[in-house]
């Protein structure tokens, strides 16, 4: 006998157009299934392959997991969902963000605001990645947006100022240097090349600076003493 679905137990399909409280309350009854919500629309990603996704994950997040062993206060995540407005909830590859005084915090198992860093990597994904989804970014407030496009073999790192998104530019030794995050800096060349001894080596460099050292100090005047949890979810529970 066939059943009748609740329109919250529907499939999702990709192209679909809902609210965030309709997309997350069929997201909820299908663990498993990876869906985003841009600017109202409903996307589905393919597979993912190691080469061309998971390897360069694993060293986006060597990279942010060494920053955050260095400083206190801020907290990295691994594709957490994340609601940014009643149209949109990315899941982002990657995130940093500011626990206390931040613009995000924690509310059913769900990140709400805008992170102040989201990490794309983009294969098949690019044209969502730099289009939609960077559109989304900047018009919520994500302060720092960095992509990875795997096909052209090119790192983009842009920066809100006065509502647009600019391109940071390289030092003289071709370092990006965060302006949200002081110390967070990243040898693009090295990362696309994966030698994560010269990636860490940068780092540290950012790390010693002074203007890393009062970062810690501000976020030392605001953090509570609960110890930071990475977040390694694929659907957080509610």
């Amino acid at each position: 006998m066939s059943r009748t679905l609740s329109p919250s137990a529907v499939l999702l399909q990709p192209g679909d157009r809902l609210t965030a409280d309709d997309f997350l309350a069929r997201y909820e009854q299908l663990p498993g299934i990876k869906a985003q919500l841009i600017e109202g629309v409903v996307y589905m990603p393919s597979p993912l392959r190691a080469e061309d996704h998971g390897d360069l994950h694993a060293a986006l997040m060597f990279w942010l997991t060494n920053y955050w062993l260095a400083t206190p206060g801020v907290q990295p995540s691994i594709a957490a969902t994340t609601r940014l407005s009643d149209t949109s909830v990315p899941e982002p590859d990657a995130s940093l963000r500011i626990l206390h005084g931040g613009q995000t915090q924690l509310q059913g198992g769900y990140i709400i605001g805008p992170p102040e860093l989201a990490i794309e990597i983009a294969a098949s994904t690019l044209s969502i990645d730099r289009q939609a989804k960077w559109r989304d970014y900047l018009r919520h407030g994500v302060r720092e947006y960095l992509l990875w496009r795997v096909e052209e073999a090119a790192i983009d790192w842009w920066v809100a100022r006065e509502g647009q998104y600019v391109a940071l530019q390289p030092d003289a030794q071709g370092i990006l240097r965060s302006e949200v995050f002081p110390g967070l800096w990243l040898d693009p060349a090295a990362l696309l090349r994966r030698d994560l001894p010269q990636v860490l080596a940068v780092l540290q460099q950012g790390l010693a600076t002074p203007e890393h050292g009062a970062f810690r100090e501000r976020l030392r005047g605001t953090r509570s003493d609960a110890p930071a949890t990475l977040t390694p979810s694929n659907h957080p529970t509610p």
